[in-house]
């Protein structure tokens, strides 16, 4: 279908107003007359895998020896015909056609390679999840690591794009200066660097994350007064918004009627958790900022259906979500474990402390299926969102309880534009690194020309 007017309209094109700027979805009347959006450059742009990294601190129960006997995160067979139902992993069972699970990757970087660096894995792991290189010891600005995963992605195919990436972040992740065993905070408050001298810092907030999206527009002035009204973002863009409805066909109107509603019913729900954080009553998480509710579904959801926006508008096509905290003293109730999860981390290897750390790492892996289906509910040009992205799932940790960095928790989620061939289980020869695992990753997604990542020994067939 074309725009009425008989042209077509930019995949960049903006609805503006005092104080916003929305990005539009993929629409019929971007596409030029008589061709196909997979032929034009903005569609071959906007086909590029939609990539998101989530880390899980501190490992697995299915990376203890014992919860390994078990099952608890690796199935026991191999390729096809695995069975999820012992595993963690087995809120996925409904998307196991865009399953990989890649076991027993070593993320040996994080190991402590002096005298002084034992005992500081909590504050290496998360640095190295995405990198794969060994941090330098420092409390002070010298940071050094590697250049991670999706940042090596980002420089290559996520330039065009208005935002080139975001990290988001469910817990506390600002503190500054150094932490412990000699090292900076910054190695453990993110898991995205943009070169091996530069974190990127995460977003805790979804207001913040939605006024990076969609607040861009207008002055600082007025940016300022649309926050102090109760006005919808919508309501600042709806004349731009009623003459573009009139210039479209019936299809791209239900489109981008629809775009909107998920827009105001995704910022309503901001605003009710932000009116609920003011009201005076107890929170269960005080230190948070206002806009962060203090359910950790709530929470996690919010971020899920902000990058579904994100993916749908092409405003970023790459994401970091750092799901915790290390030594964390969170209890996630809805897990049925009261034990705080640090604590629980710790289970001594004795099987039922075992088990209920598995249960936590399910509750965490039980998020997932909800971003992944609204992935698949989003169309865009002959698929849908979930074919286009890849969902690239782990922690730099093995057995929590000894803090090692062996037989690590990894698994792929997504259709990856077809790169990936799903549903399958792979295990790894002991001693690979997981390195290698994303340096073939990244010559999948296009950047062949890489020859080494991180401690990387070669290429692993995926």
């Amino acid at each position: 279908m074309k725009y009425l007017s008989g042209k077509h309209i930019s995949r960049r094109a903006m609805l503006k107003g005092a104080g916003a700027a929305i990005s539009l979805p993929l629409l019929d009347a971007m596409v030029p007359a008589g061709r196909l959006w997979a032929s034009t450059s903005a569609g071959r742009a906007a086909d590029r895998t939609r990539l998101v990294c989530i880390e899980q601190v501190h490992g697995a129960a299915g990376c203890n020896d014992w919860g390994a006997s078990q099952n608890l995160w690796s199935p026991a067979e191999t390729g096809r015909n695995f069975d999820l139902s012992p595993s963690s992993l087995k809120p996925l069972e409904p998307f196991r056609k865009y399953l990989t699970i890649v076991s027993d990757t070593d993320a040996r970087m994080a190991d402590a390679y002096a005298p002084a660096e034992i005992g500081g894995d909590h504050f290496r792991t998360s640095a190295v999840f995405l990198t794969q290189a060994h941090p330098k010891q420092t409390e002070g600005s010298d940071v050094r690591v590697g250049t991670s995963f999706d940042q090596l992605y980002v420089q290559r195919f996520g330039q065009d794009t208005p935002i080139p990436s975001m990290q988001l972040s469910i817990e506390n992740v600002d503190q500054a200066g150094g932490c412990a065993y000699g090292y900076a905070c910054v190695y453990t408050d993110t898991i995205s660097w943009a070169s091996p001298t530069d974190p990127l810092p995460m977003i805790r907030d979804p207001r913040a994350v939605f006024e990076q999206l969609f607040g861009a527009g207008g002055t600082a002035e007025q940016r300022a007064e649309r926050l102090t009204t109760n006005r919808s973002i919508l309501d600042w863009v709806m004349g731009e918004m009623t003459s573009m409805r009139r210039q479209l066909d019936p299809a791209d109107v239900h489109r981008l009627d629809q775009y909107a509603q998920n827009i105001r019913e995704l910022e309503q729900r901001i605003q009710r958790i932000e009116a609920q954080n003011v009201s005076g009553e107890e929170r269960q998480i005080p230190e948070a900022p206002v806009g962060v509710p203090d359910s950790f579904e709530e929470h996690v959801k919010l971020m899920f259906d902000l990058q579904v926006l994100a993916f749908q508008s092409d405003t970023t096509r790459v994401f970091s979500l750092k799901l915790g905290r290390d030594a964390s003293p969170r209890v996630y109730t809805e897990s049925g474990v009261e034990t705080p999860f640090h604590a629980a981390s710790h289970h001594g290897g004795r099987p039922e402390r075992v088990k209920q750390f598995g249960r936590i790492n399910e509750y965490h892996i039980s998020m997932l299926p909800y971003f992944l289906a609204k992935l698949q509910q989003a169309t865009e040009g002959d698929g849908t969102l979930l074919d286009k992205t890849m969902v690239l799932y782990g922690s730099a940790m093995g057995d929590s309880n000894l803090h090692n960095h062996i037989r690590c928790p990894l698994f792929l989620v997504g259709g990856a534009g077809g790169i990936l061939e799903g549903e399958q289980h792979i295990r790894a020869q002991p001693g690979t690194p997981m390195a290698n695992v994303m340096l073939s990753l990244l010559h999948k997604l296009g950047a062949d020309d890489l020859e080494k990542f991180g401690n990387s020994t070669g290429h692993y067939e995926i």
